[in-house]
């Protein structure tokens, strides 16, 4: 059973964050993209109760969010997850579109500028996703960016990912970033990781080494009276990762693939992705599911710190 949050923005929480938020516990968001675009069922709901699992483990609460049937949810008990694994058609909600799902009564998965949007709501301060969108390749052409970058700039919620999802442009992403004043740390490394890769050829803008570095940068950033959000890069393990030079190859494989299928707008990157899998023979999933649980697991510990 849920609990409504207000009586104008249909918003409930789960029992457990409900819980959690009255006893002031730390609490990570998760995004639900992952789950109904991410990877096929019943895959994606054992990887949805992982992470879920491992961020209780370090001492924090998950909130999974998303929208069924019109309802902005916080936290999704076990059967609402299950449900969500198994939903056909479910929108892919972004800034632009989540309070239309609202509004309209629909179902949709939150995207990382939704998520943040949906967190920052609730008052909660980190997110752990997989990689974020940003400045897709040829955009000079498409101009084809993630929504993410500019809900980074503006909306204080700290997200910790593996990179930018490395079929993008990244050095443009970074450029966009640094414009935006979004601060971009690399977790216990100078360089700058890219989704299945702990190494994008870059180097990092800013690193820390703790949970507790970043939790008191952040605290600096609050007393500052800055705004936006922060991004901590944080690098696949090495045992998972799959080297740069042999994901281009199959990045440049599937780019082809989507150009010569004439694919545009949301459908760019789930196509991509899927085309990858295919590609490296089921890899790039298992180097995926590797790389959330491990932001979970900071994410969580960057939570407990900031407590």
């Amino acid at each position: 059973m849920t609990k409504p949050f207000s009586p104008l923005l249909p918003m409930e929480y789960s029992d457990e964050v409900a819980a959690a938020k009255a006893r002031g516990a730390p609490l990570v968001a998760l995004e639900s993209t992952i789950i109904t675009h991410g990877m096929p069922f019943p895959g994606n709901l054992d990887m949805a109760r992982s992470v879920e699992a491992i961020i209780r483990e370090e001492g924090a609460v998950p909130a999974t969010i998303a929208v069924i049937d019109g309802i902005l949810h916080i936290g999704l008990e076990d059967a609402q997850l299950e449900t969500l694994a198994q939903t056909e058609g479910a929108m892919k909600l972004s800034r632009a579109d989540l309070a239309f799902a609202i509004a309209e009564r629909r179902t949709g998965a939150t995207t990382v500028a939704a998520t943040m949007i949906a967190a920052a709501r609730a008052g909660i301060r980190v997110f752990a996703t997989g990689g974020i969108g940003g400045v897709h390749r040829k955009a000079e052409e498409t101009f084809d960016i993630s929504a993410d970058l500019d809900e980074l700039a503006r909306t204080g919620v700290i997200v910790v990912s593996a990179g930018a999802k490395a079929i993008l442009d990244i050095p443009k992403t970074l450029e966009v970033l640094e414009t935006r004043g979004v601060p971009v740390v690399t977790y216990d490394s100078d360089i700058f990781p890219a989704f299945w890769s702990r190494d994008s050829g870059l180097k990092s803008p800013l690193m820390l080494n703790s949970p507790a570095a970043i939790a008191n940068f952040q605290r600096m950033r609050d007393l500052l009276g800055v705004d936006g959000g922060m991004l901590i890069a944080n690098p696949v393990p090495e045992e998972s990762e799959i080297p740069r030079d042999e994901m281009e190859i199959y990045i440049a494989r599937a780019l082809d693939n989507a150009e010569r299928d004439e694919i545009s707008g949301k459908a760019v990157t789930p196509y991509l992705l899927d085309s990858i899998f295919g590609l490296t023979d089921g890899r790039s999933l298992e180097t995926n599911i590797a790389l959330v649980e491990n932001n979970a697991r900071l994410a969580a510990e960057i939570a407990v710190a900031l407590e």
